[in-house]
Order: structure tokens, then C-alpha cells, then sequence
């Protein structure tokens, strides 16, 4: 299936710009495809090598925690819930921890801390995977938990609505979290359809109403404080978090007479040989990106949206945000030079620039995520994957536009 896409990407991208060669007379549009591809080459290393040292980090402290026993316990304590989400991974097993400590670093939004646990689970799973170049069942439902988390604190969101000249930044947060929560559940709800997942068993309803319940609670709290406030709890939060982990790791294992240096030194080094495993398959998706975008197809395919609202009267300012939406399943850093676009074109604190922070928020990279995890364990086939990322995606936008009209109205 991957490799279908890729070549559709090709495909409609040259299609495009023949026709904007022949319709609008744009001749510089394969020059812009060609150099897109070298561009986006150079930006797949730059990514990986940035991406090294953060795999070698964290990976480092994985296995220091791992040597400690607190991940083993992690694990088993979750593992009432994973065991019945994910019946082909063993109650106990690694895997269960990795996911935890991945999910738990994007609910956080901790990027730089989220995408080496990401990593490290879908190696853990892919140990139990009987057929190595297929994606089994958990790692699916994985890498759509993962593209489609809550993120309770959207710290970058509201740092650059702040230097836009927002004077409530955190005025999009409650709308975030709702969108973002509905991807989520989206996502959940139609891979559990697809593997046939009993989500009406009694101890999945009781994590899962937990959550909700403590998700709610998050809400109310937050609606407490102010702007400032709430950036410098969610960044203090965050932080203490990671530097605390990290401790308890340390001494932990300690404690348990574990060399702790020689458990970091040997995790980094597995984290620096992962990276390196991840430049093809990230350098096959971002040109192929790439090249779409400079041949104009986004453009196409947002014109043809807005002609649609107009034939049916509705309301076409969400259409102004829509880049945004288009291309976050694509690109993490172009959905945010689009979000800047729209807030900085209509205004920061306009319908479309708190409705594009908003769609920004509600989802993640499905496609730079499936090319970064199922490259690193060398998975070619990723069977329904992608349509169930798309569609935790397609929810999560749809929310973010229905809450948009909502709050901001």
C-alpha cells in the first residue's frame, strides 16, 4: 500500500503541473519540483542527524529505567488494558511500557522526548510481529494512538499566537483539547471496528472512563487560570516531569546496583543505529511531499473546496484555515508556516487564525509518523494503518472546525 501512495504522490504531483504549465502559463513550475526534490533530500539527513542525539538520549534512559525495574512494573500495571486492546502482546512485555512512556510524552507534548519512545515501542512490538515486513495488528493500533493523542499542553501553539500579539493566547486551549480529543476517540473507534476489539470489556470502559474523567478534571482546572499562567504550568509541568524521570531512573537502578553507565552507553548505542536505519524511508515520504506541494496540488485542491462552499452558500471562512488541516497529516513545520500565514494574513485572534491554531493542535504528521516508526523496524506493508490515521485526522479537523464556530463563532 505504501508504495502505492508514494507513486500517487508522483503521479498527481507531474499531473498538476502539466497543468500548470499549459493552463496558467507557469513555467517555472518544474523548476520548483526539481528543486523541491533536492531540498527535501537534504532536510530527510538534517532531520535524522538532528534526530541522533535524541534517539541516543533517550533510548540511553529507556535502558537505564529498563535496568532499574520501574518500566516493568509500569508495564505490568497497564497491562490489563493492552492485553485486551492488543490480545497478541503478552501481559508484562516491554512493549507495553514503551507505549505508556510514548503516549505519555505526547499527552505532554514533548516532542523531542515522544518520537524516541515512539521508536523504541514499535521495536518492542515488531519483536512479537511473526511477519517482520507486514504491520501487525498493535503496531497499527499504535501508530494511531500515537498520530491522534490528546495533547493536554500545546505549548508552541501558544507561544507563537503570543508573538503574533495574541493578548489571551491560551484562548484556543479548551478548543484544542476537544478537537484533539475527538481525533483520539476517532481513531480508537475505527481500528478497534476494523480488528474487531472489544472496547465494551469491562476493564477497557474502566481505563477509558478514568481518563475521561480525569481529562474533564484537567479542563476545569485549566479554565481556572490565565494566560501566563497556564504557558508557565504547562512548560513548568512538562520539564519537571522529564528531568524527575530521568532521576528516578538513575537512581533507581542504582540503587539496584546496576552500572548505570553502561546500561545509558549501551541504549544510546542501539538509539544511534536506529537513526541512522530511519534516512531512507524519511527521505522516500519528504520528497515525495515535497514535490507535491511545489507542483501546486494543495492549491488546486483548495480552490476546488472553496468553489464547493460557495455552490452551497455556506460559510467559507473556515476554508481561508483550511492549509493548515491539508497539510498537517503531511508536514509538521509546513502546517505550522500555515498557521503563521493565516494568523499573520486574517489576524491572530480572527475566525481563521484561531480556528488554524486550533486544526494545527488537533492531530499529528500521520504520514511523517508512519515513515519514521514503520521505517525503523523495516515495515514495508502497512495494511490499514494509514486509512485509520487519515480518518483520526479527518475527525480531528471536522471537531476543530465545529468547535471553532462554537466558541469563536
Amino acid at each position: 500500500m505504501l508504495h502505492r501512495i508514494w507513486l500517487g504522490f508522483f503521479v498527481l504531483a507531474f499531473a498538476c503541473g502539466v497543468y500548470q504549465w499549459l493552463g496558467p502559463g507557469d513555467y517555472a513550475v518544474f523548476q520548483r519540483m526539481v528543486a523541491a526534490l533536492f531540498d527535501m533530500a537534504a532536510l530527510s539527513v538534517e532531520l535524522a542527524i538532528g534526530l541522533i542525539g535524541l534517539m541516543a538520549l533517550w533510548l540511553g534512559v529507556v535502558k537505564v529505567g529498563e535496568a532499574s525495574g520501574l518500566i516493568d512494573k509500569l508495564s505490568r500495571a497497564l497491562s490489563p488494558l493492552f492485553t485486551r486492546l492488543m490480545p497478541d502482546v503478552p501481559a508484562g512485555h516491554p512493549a507495553i511500557s514503551s507505549m505508556t512512556l510514548n503516549l505519555s510524552a505526547n499527552i505532554l507534548g514533548l516532542d523531542n522526548a515522544a518520537t524516541p519512545l515512539g521508536i523504541k515501542a514499535m521495536q518492542d512490538l515488531q519483536s512479537l510481529n511473526p511477519r517482520p515486513d507486514v504491520a501487525s495488528n498493535a503496531q497499527i493500533l499504535f501508530l494511531v494512538l500515537n498520530t491522534s493523542a490528546v495533547t493536554l499542553f500545546p505549548v508552541t501553539i501558544l507561544l507563537y499566537r503570543a508573538q503574533l500579539g495574541a493578548p489571551d493566547p491560551a484562548a484556543v486551549f479548551i478548543p484544542i483539547l476537544i478537537a484533539t480529543s475527538c481525533s483520539t476517540l476517532a481513531g480508537l473507534l475505527v481500528t478497534a471496528w476494523v480488528q474487531r476489539i472489544r472496547l465494551w470489556d469491562t476493564v477497557v470502559l474502566c481505563f477509558l472512563l478514568g481518563g475521561a474523567v480525569l481529562l474533564l478534571a484537567l479542563i476545569a482546572w485549566f479554565a481556572t487560570l490565565g494566560a501566563q499562567e497556564l504557558q508557565r504550568q504547562s512548560s513548568l509541568f512538562s520539564n519537571l516531569l522529564i528531568i524527575g524521570l530521568v532521576l528516578l531512573f538513575l537512581l533507581s537502578a542504582h540503587w539496584r546496583g546496576v552500572n548505570v553507565y553502561d546500561s545509558f552507553i549501551e541504549g544510546a548505542r542501539e538509539g544511534f543505529a536506529t537513526a541512522v536505519g530511519i534516512i531512507p524511508y524519511l527521505l522516500a515520504m519528504l520528497v515525495a511531499i515535497g514535490v507535491f506541494r511545489a507542483s501546486g496540488a494543495l492549491d488546486l485542491l483548495l480552490g476546488a473546496v472553496r468553489g464547493l462552499v460557495a455552490l452551497g452558500g455556506w460559510d467559507a471562512r473556515w476554508v481561508d484555515a483550511l492549509p493548515t488541516a491539508l497539510m498537517k497529516p503531511l508536514s509538521g513545520s509546513g502546517a505550522r508556516a500555515m498557521m503563521i500565514d493565516t494568523m499573520h494574513s486574517f489576524g491572530v485572534d480572527s475566525f481563521q487564525g484561531r480556528l488554524a491554531a486550533t486544526l494545527q493542535g488537533s492531530t499529528e504528521t500521520t504520514f511523517y509518523v508512519l515513515a519514521v516508526y514503520f521505517g525503523a523496524v523495516g515495515i514495508r506493508h502497512a495494511r490499514h494503518a494509514l486509512a485509520c490515521g487519515l480518518a483520526a485526522d479527518a475527525a480531528g479537523m471536522t471537531a476543530a472546525i465545529a468547535v471553532a464556530y462554537w466558541f469563536y463563532g
